[in-house]
């Protein structure tokens, strides 16, 4: 298991990759394995080495920690490692390359704008689930 961070409350959170859905998510959970938010992506077969992040969702009883931004940051990061270029659909992801893209591609990231056929990527790949 990875290290544990620290969220805002000074609780430790654990934050895991889980690639073995068509859609995959970076999780976090807290300290006891309570599982606290998510953010979903999926890696559209036709652009290899892309990532398309749709949605970040952390439980209510969770709000105010802090969660939501180390999911972003956790999943920013390990797409550096992974050579990932990050196509940020998510309203959270959006911002924070937005904000701070700057120093995310001076770290090595590479992200870029969606496009239509992202968003016809996610739709087929959310289709059934609600």
């Amino acid at each position: 298991m990875p290290e544990p961070q620290t969220d805002r409350t000074g609780a430790a959170v654990h934050i895991t990759l889980d690639e073995t859905r068509t859609i995959g998510a970076y999780t976090v959970s807290t300290d006891d394995g309570t599982p606290a938010g998510r953010a979903d992506f999926v890696d559209p077969p036709e652009a290899d080495g892309e990532r398309i992040f749709f949605h970040t969702e952390v439980a209510p009883e969770f709000n105010g920690r802090g969660l939501a931004g180390l999911l972003v940051d956790e999943a920013l990061a390990d797409s550096i490692r992974k050579n990932i270029t990050v196509v940020p659909v998510c309203p959270l992801f959006a911002r924070r390359l937005r904000e701070h893209g700057d120093a995310y591609t001076a770290d090595g990231g590479r992200f870029r704008r969606p496009r239509p056929a992202d968003l016809a990527t996610v739709e087929l790949a959310t289709k059934g689930r609600a």
